[in-house]
């Protein structure tokens, strides 16, 4: 699956890694194996098999189907890796926050990033999550934005665990998106 974003478009990044990381998610849960490829394959060759528009650029892709074997085929697993403490990621917090926070901002902390570079920081207060980039700059071929759409899937999971609904709001760099709590 090649994950392609018309570069015109507001927030294509986030975008795509927040549907991408459905995408993802869902292949997952039905029992085949899959990853996030965003800095090194061939674009040339995924450029030969479709049919770019001027404004298009191919942002990922994720390779979909069985494993002969049980371990990682990437050798990237998230597992493999230490994840940054939570604290690490909060640039505010309001003294009285809901519980809700506490799940959304774990299942976000174990989202998948590119290089596990984990470039997502939060604001947090009673009602929203805003999620911020810590840096502009593209890293292994990948968005950090993009990176930041995959996390915003995560946190919107973990909020729907404690049976919160809401939706997001795009913004302006250096935030990318908030999460209002409906």
């Amino acid at each position: 699956i090649a994950f392609i974003g018309d570069m015109k478009a507001p927030n294509v990044q986030a975008s795509a890694g927040y549907i991408g990381e459905g995408v993802i998610l869902e292949a997952t849960a039905l029992g085949l194996n899959t990853c996030w490829v965003g800095g090194f394959f061939k674009r040339e060759s995924v450029v030969k098999q479709i049919d770019l528009k001027d404004s298009e650029q191919i942002l990922a892709i994720t390779p979909i189907g069985y494993s002969k074997e049980e371990a990682d085929r990437v050798g990237n697993s998230a597992k493999k890796y230490r994840r940054k403490d939570l604290n690490g990621f909060i640039l505010s917090k309001e003294r009285k926050i809901g519980e809700w926070t506490d799940s959304a901002l774990e299942a976000a902390r174990f989202a998948p990033s590119a290089a596990n570079r984990q470039p997502w920081r939060f604001a947090i207060n009673e009602s929203s999550i805003t999620i911020s980039s810590n840096s502009k700059r593209e890293g292994f071929g990948v968005s950090r934005r993009l990176d930041c759409g995959i996390a915003m899937l995560h946190l919107e999971l973990g909020a729907l665990v404690n049976g919160l609904n809401g939706s997001w709001e795009f913004l302006e760099y250096p935030q990318v998106a908030k999460y209002n709590i409906t």
